[in-house]
């Protein structure tokens, strides 16, 4: 397969030295910018996947005119973090 370049990217001498300080053993300004990258585009594709399924849900509500009050929601969350929270803490 065939590798393409990412454009050069001109930035601050205080960013390079920024992401030059946090390089663990062995790893290259370029591999690290390779992984934000790919980190980047991991996220934005989960967070347009989350906006799409948030949307779709919102869809069905109106459709069927079925809702679920905000704070029985909130109550139900709250329940499952002091579950985790006890369970971690046990």
């Amino acid at each position: 397969m065939k590798t393409a370049t990412i454009p050069s990217l001109r930035v601050d001498p205080e960013l390079r030295y920024a992401a030059e300080s946090v390089l663990q053993d062995g790893e290259t300004l370029s591999s690290f910018v390779e992984q934000s990258l790919r980190s980047n585009i991991d996220r934005r594709r989960f967070q347009q996947e989350f906006i799409s399924r948030g949307l779709a849900s919102r869809d069905q509500a109106r459709l069927s005119g079925e809702y679920i009050p905000a704070e029985d929601v909130q109550r139900e969350l709250e329940d499952m973090l002091a579950q985790a929270e006890a369970k971690a803490g046990a």
